[in-house]
């Protein structure tokens, strides 16, 4: 081949190459991960962390739905990569085959979910043959069962109306039903207006757990975004810790309160720090784990799960602030 030929041959080739690392150099990022929700003061430590600017906007989106039942049709149709769920009703999912890891926990509930009931009903007992309202997920249905349970009733002895928690005020206003099984922020609005509380979380402690979970795909390979989203949670963490009144002004529009009427809302809430979530999410098993077989057995007996589903390697703790 003439000399000549060989370097239009090789200028060709360092061309094309060229071509290929530009290229590269030029592709898109990735879309930002998404994570769903709906609103629950114990989730708002997220959209706080928005509102403090501490989100890259192409690393992390924060996806608001109107319930949980919204939220799981999301991850279960790849529209979400991660959700805000309680623990059964990530079981749930798990047991309808959604591979998911739980990477944070978000709050306990120990009075913060409630059975509300309209006067002239003060007792559980005359619930008989009325109408309760319930969202028909695992939560709805544990905290209903505790308080059927407590007030010596069988299911088939109310009528229950399944209700996405975003229509649970209306439904208390048209009369619809008698009582509901709701929590903040209808929960307040629904005592201003009359309502009395007959049962609450606090007398089923540890039964009612909301996480943070994500598919395994995007636990595998969006790590820095994970790391991203937590960081920016306890970066909102410390700042209601250590300036409550900028914290409450900035969460005080999507719950639809005043600033003044925020704490209240996160009264019957323990929202676990860093040093707690460690301890839930590490070891193997994790002592969340644990619970969540536990709580797994409890929804079979209750016939919320056909199947116990395989819990081993739920948690990771390998995205919380300060890991390696």
């Amino acid at each position: 081949m003439p000399p000549r030929s060989r370097l239009h041959r090789l200028a060709g080739l360092l061309i094309a190459s060229l071509a290929l690392l530009l290229a590269a150099c030029g592709e898109p990022p990735a879309d930002p991960l998404r994570v769903g929700s709906n609103v629950w003061p114990g989730y708002e430590p997220l959209y706080l962390a928005r509102e403090l600017g501490a989100y890259d906007r192409a690393a992390v989106h924060l996806v608001e739905l109107p319930s949980a039942t919204q939220v799981m049709h999301q991850l279960r149709s790849g529209n979400l990569e991660a959700g805000c769920l309680t623990l059964d009703e990530a079981i749930g999912q798990i047991a309808r085959g959604l591979d998911l890891q739980v990477v944070l926990v978000m709050d306990f509930s120990s009075g913060a979910d409630v059975l509300l009931a309209r006067p002239p009903i003060e007792t559980l007992a005359q619930l008989r043959g009325k109408r309760i309202g319930v969202e028909q997920t695992g939560t709805g249905a544990i905290l209903l069962d505790g308080a059927l349970r407590a007030a010596g009733l069988e299911p088939g002895e109310v009528k229950l109306e399944y209700l996405p928690v975003d229509q649970h005020e209306q439904a208390w206003r048209d009369h619809r039903v008698d009582a509901v099984v709701t929590f903040e922020p209808v929960m307040s609005r629904l005592l201003a207006d009359g309502a009395r509380i007959l049962f609450d979380s606090s007398r089923i402690p540890g039964r009612i757990v909301d996480v943070l979970v994500v598919t395994r795909r995007a636990a595998e390979t969006r790590g820095p975004e994970l790391r991203h989203l937590l960081a920016g949670y306890f970066r909102a963490r410390e700042v209601m810790r250590h300036d409550p009144e900028r914290a409450n002004r900035l969460m005080a529009p999507r719950l639809r309160v005043s600033p003044d009427a925020v704490p209240a809302l996160f009264e019957g809430i323990v929202l676990p720090d860093l040093a707690a979530n460690r301890r839930l999410l590490g070891g193997r098993p994790a002592p969340l784990e644990h619970t969540a077989q536990e709580l797994a057995r409890l929804m079979a007996a209750n016939r919320l799960l056909t199947v116990v589903p395989d819990l081993a390697g739920l948690t990771r703790d390998d995205f919380l602030p300060g890991q390696p």
